[in-house]
């Protein structure tokens, strides 16, 4: 096929070297910048070089559609006869196809089916550094492919140069093409006022104001289209308005927009000046043509998951230096052009060099049933660039468990395999299976296309959601809704019932029960705090199952998005698993509860005291508190501060085998030397002798040395007794009338440590400090001795104090 292409672009000379290393080594890496023709000729060349199919896999469905229909358009033929495509919903394409481009999740899909991928002669995976999790998982599950069938060739190719990771997962050699980019110069335009960085998923109005005004500029500077980089649809909508009255035609290109639309902005031109305005899907694997001027926000969005509290967000970050230079290179792929980077070279430099992948900060529980499904729940053995982060791999897992679809060992079950193939999160395959048994299929795939389609709204009630979108006829939820009811086996019952249970059996985590009747606050199963706006139409409502809420960077609480009201009954029966009735000894709220709880997760539901409760559990519930709000929960008189600090003293002086007695130590050896065995509540610790528990670190051999090694006073020459302070551990101190001190050639030694000596007036106030009293003697003293015989003539000042009789 790739005979019939006249166009020449610079991925051509590496063809030959290419094919002879998939030839010889079956996998190889193609590092190949944008506008190579990496996407489009390479999968034309491979065609002509096997029988069978070649796949291609791409990150997102617009770059499916748009690397399809230039490669049918580069061999003189519609999309649909030797060059086909295929997406969630949709499929262009029969039998004659020899180049099939789909999305990375409908490869892992097929691969799951049929791990030999019959009739596949080559695998395309592209744009493998954006690391998309499906993009991990469909290369690792082609590796193992290759082992059912060596002559399967893998090719994986790479805008980025840092393919190493790559060319070791597939065991290939690693080609370069190339590059072909026209010259990009690089224009800073920083905000004339710091503007804070994004928070969240909020971006200050007074940086899209400075984007606005930088696409102005850029165009009254420069010729041809501009391509706008920004974080989402929000911003887009806001920067198109202050775009109004702009001498160019404004258009927009984002994941949410249906294939007509985007296919549009794709085509090019249609004679006047354009500027698009653009999430990250333009970044690499698309072609905007006419683009001469790039204009870059520098943020990005990206998936994040709060796994502690089991909520999913998008939080707007910084873009990288390679998502930058990527971004640029959008400028240079027809004709020289420019960016106009809205932020300073120097904050450039700080940021970070590459995105860090999907993996590291997204929800991993599709990744964790795909892998289950293929049978390496652990991910073992598997060819993945990274290993899964191990807490928010397990938490994962737990979800799955949770949900039923995994054994105890993380074993697929027959409802998981079910669930794998519904093409949504496992929580919605769940909810759509089970809720069209519970309340028929029209309800579940509504509800269920609602939250996978993520249809906007400005209500956070669910229902009031769904009647709009039945209302409006939302192209997207409609088509969802109809993609849904095929993995609805034998199209479940035909039946409406309530959307509570759908969002309940997706979200069992999620059930909330109200904190107070007046309060906007609602705790969950999950041990979440989350809050209702305050116009919430949900408001008063004692339960609600919550699908949507995000907590922002220093957030109290999670701000609930999207939830409905449910009742105790349903909660109970949807979150089951959650269900306990026991004993419950614990610290909380700042003392000790023993009492019998009937339990949702988190939310108590009844409680009774317990007459009798363990000693041991009530000790350990204790510890948990001293633990969680220190030491301080101990009453610290004055024998207890001052046998501390001796000991913190004799522990710097000495060493082992006297004790730290820092908080850190004293928590760590807290069975050690604290008996709990009458403590039942917290004021029972303020009756504790902490003074009598020290005691019992002090090692047995040298404790009869302890008053002779850290005495709490030194006697004087004059046989006066001199309080010793050990606040300083690395220096004992005493303070005494420089008269008390006569007859002392030298400070006092304890435990090998000279005394610190405060030196007071006979009016009490200071003269002098000395760590070396013998050289005070010798030189300090006549100057303290000329001041104070002035002023204190009626006391001795003996001209050698060091012999004062």
């Amino acid at each position: 096929m790739i005979d019939e292409v006249g166009l020449d672009l610079p991925v051509r000379p590496a063809l030959p070297r290419l094919e002879a290393a998939l030839a010889e080594h079956g996998a190889a890496v193609l590092v190949a910048p944008p506008g190579t023709g990496k996407t489009t000729l390479v999968p034309l060349a491979l065609a002509g070089a096997v029988t069978g199919k070649v796949l291609v896999a791409e990150p997102r469905r617009v770059a499916v559609r748009a690397a399809a229909a230039r490669m049918a358009s580069l061999v003189g033929e519609p999309v649909g006869q030797r060059v086909g495509y295929a997406i969630r919903g949709e499929r262009r394409g029969g039998k004659d196809v020899r180049v099939e481009v789909v999305t990375t999740g409908l490869l892992v899909a097929r691969l799951q089916r049929d791990p030999e991928l019959a009739g596949v002669d080559a695998v395309v995976l592209d744009e493998c550094h954006e690391r998309h999790l499906d993009t991990d998982l469909a290369l690792a599950f082609a590796v193992d492919a290759r082992i059912l069938r060596p002559e399967l060739q893998l090719l994986a190719t790479s805008a980025t140069a840092a393919a190493d990771g790559l060319s070791a997962a597939l065991d290939g050699p690693v080609i370069t093409a190339p590059d072909p980019l026209h010259p990009v110069e690089v224009v800073w335009c920083p905000p004339a006022k710091p503007v804070p960085p994004p928070r969240g998923m909020r971006v200050e109005p007074a940086l899209i104001d400075h984007v606005g005004a930088v696409v102005r500029r850029a165009l009254a500077e420069r010729e041809g289209d501009a391509l706008v980089f920004l974080p989402g649809r929000r911003e887009i909508d806001e920067v198109a308005r202050r775009l109004v009255g702009t001498d160019a035609e404004v258009l927009t290109l984002h994941g949410g927009q249906d294939a007509a639309h985007q296919d549009a902005v794709l085509a090019g031109s249609t004679g006047r000046r354009r500027v698009v305005l653009s999430t990250s899907i333009a970044e690499t694997s698309l072609t905007v043509p006419g683009v001469r001027i790039v204009v870059d926000a520098g943020l990005a969005r990206r998936p994040w998951t709060d796994h502690a509290r089991g909520l999913d967000a998008l939080v707007t970050v910084l873009a990288s230096q390679s998502s930058a230079t990527q971004r640029a290179g959008r400028a240079g792929r027809e004709a020289p052009g420019a960016v106009y980077r809205c932020w300073s070279e120097a904050e450039h430099a700080h940021r970070d060099r590459d995105d860090s992948p999907e993996l590291a900060h997204a929800d991993l529980a599709g990744f964790a049933l795909q892998l289950a499904r293929w049978g390496t729940p652990d991910a073992a053995g598997l060819a993945l660039l990274d290993p899964p982060p191990a807490t928010a791999f397990e938490a994962a897992r737990e979800v799955l468990r949770g949900l039923g679809l995994t054994d105890g060992e993380g074993r697929i079950a027959e409802r998981g395999r079910s669930v794998a193939t519904a093409g949504v999160h496992p929580r919605l395959g769940r909810a759509l299976l089970d809720g069209a048994d519970a309340v028929g299929a029209k309800t579940a795939t509504e509800v269920v296309a609602l939250l996978a389609a993520e249809v906007p709204g400005s209500s956070d009630d669910l229902e009031e959601r769904l009647r709009a979108a039945r209302g409006s006829h939302d192209p997207r939820w409609q088509a969802e809704v109809r993609r849904l009811k095929q993995a609805v086996p034998g199209g479940g019952r035909a039946s409406s019932g309530p959307p509570a249970v759908v969002v309940a059996l997706a979200y069992p985590d999620r059930l909330a029960r109200a904190r107070s009747a007046e309060a906007r606050e609602y705790l969950t199963t999950g041990g979440t705090g989350v809050e209702l706006g305050v116009s919430s139409p949900l408001r008063g409502a004692p339960w609600i199952a919550v699908a949507d809420a995000v907590r922002g960077p220093g957030d109290r609480v999670a701000r609930v998005r999207l939830a409905v009201p449910i009742d105790e009954d349903l909660a109970r029966e949807a979150a089951a698993a959650w269900w306990r009735d026991d004993e419950v000894v614990a610290w909380v709220d700042g003392d000790v509860v023993a009492e019998r709880q009937e339990r949702l997760g988190a939310i108590v539901l009844a409680r009774r005291p317990l007459r009798d409760p363990d000693p041991v559990a009530v000790a350990a519930a204790v510890r948990d508190g001293i633990a969680a709000e220190g030491l301080d929960l101990l009453r610290w008189d004055d024998a207890a501060t001052s046998l501390r600090a001796r000991l913190a003293f004799l522990h710097a002086a000495l060493g082992d085998p006297w004790p730290a007695v820092d908080d850190a130590s004293l928590l760590a050896r807290l069975d050690e030397w604290l008996d709990l065995s009458r403590v039942r509540r917290r004021g029972d610790l303020s009756r504790v002798r902490v003074a009598t528990a020290l005691r019992r670190l002090m090692p047995w051999s040298q404790a009869g040395r302890f008053d002779e090694l850290a005495p709490p006073r030194v006697t004087t020459p004059a046989g006066r007794n001199v309080p010793v302070d050990y606040t300083d551990p690395a220096a004992p101190v005493i303070a005494l009338k420089l008269q008390h001190a006569f007859g002392w050639e030298r400070a006092p030694l304890l435990a090998g440590v000279p005394v610190v000596v405060h030196l007071l007036s006979p009016a009490g106030r200071p003269a002098a400090v000395t760590a070396d009293l013998a050289s005070f003697w010798g030189e300090g003293y006549r100057q303290v001795r000329a001041d104070l015989r002035g002023r204190y003539p009626k006391h001795a000042w003996p001209e050698d104090p060091r012999r004062p009789g």
